[in-house]
């Protein structure tokens, strides 16, 4: 089957924002009185639960919390708030791209594949992003978007990877998804699309099972380069 499309996750795979999403998530705990902190240790384990609305829930159910117990309304304020604040981080544009993303998709375009987006995140994010590592627009940067808001279940259920699928009007196996966590895999294997993986700080330790390939970056040096040119050459 002939390769069509790149489709990357965004958070830890096209950039390393997860520390731009906990200071975020850090300064509007602080500035609501709720007492937390989350520190890398707890980030990391927290990031197991896909989606920063979820985030804030599990954590409330859990003995660090302080027994602070907040509505779905309040964690949806609080979670706009913050959402606010990682935009800003974003716009002063001190995140680079992780390494080879940017020759990739560039390489990719030029042998004629499409290039998406399949995230937990929203929208807004996925913007914010682009703005910061491209200064486009995300329509500029990808052929398709499909966000973790515009979905009915996250990571690892495949339905984000589905509605990229449907927008790109692509089977699974004419795609290759570029993923960094453990529910990325299982999320675009749900979709029958082949993953190859490269870790980010936070996801180092996950298992892996099931993806293509393992790399550290996807630089054309690395496995992932050497595999996606073999796919699209």
């Amino acid at each position: 089957m002939t390769l069509k499309a790149l489709i990357f996750d965004v958070d830890g795979t096209l950039a390393e924002t997860e520390e731009a999403h906990r200071a975020a998530f850090n300064r509007v705990f602080s500035e609501e009185g709720l007492g937390w902190h989350w520190s890398v240790e707890d980030y990391r384990a927290l990031l197991k639960t896909t989606g920063g609305k979820e985030r804030i829930r599990a954590f409330c159910g859990m003995p660090e919390a302080g027994g602070v117990t907040l509505s779905d309304a309040e964690i949806a304020r609080i979670h706009r708030v913050k959402t606010g604040y990682y935009v800003d981080i974003l716009a002063q544009g001190a995140l680079p791209l992780r390494d080879g993303v940017r020759a990739l998709i560039e390489t990719a375009r030029a042998k004629g594949l499409r290039v998406a987006v399949a995230t937990t995140t929203s929208r807004e994010n996925v913007e914010a992003l682009c703005q910061c590592c491209w200064g486009q627009t995300g329509a500029d940067v990808f052929d398709v978007i499909a966000a973790g808001d515009e979905v009915a279940a996250k990571k690892p259920a495949g339905d984000v990877y589905e509605l990229a699928l449907a927008r790109l009007g692509l089977r699974g196996e004419e795609c290759l998804a570029l993923e960094d966590s453990r529910n990325g895999v299982l999320s675009a294997r749900a979709a029958g699309i082949p993953v190859v993986v490269t870790p980010s700080v936070y996801t180092e330790a996950d298992d892996f099972s099931g993806a293509e390939a393992v790399v550290p970056s996807l630089r054309g040096g690395d496995l992932a380069g050497a595999l996606v040119a073999g796919l699209v050459g």
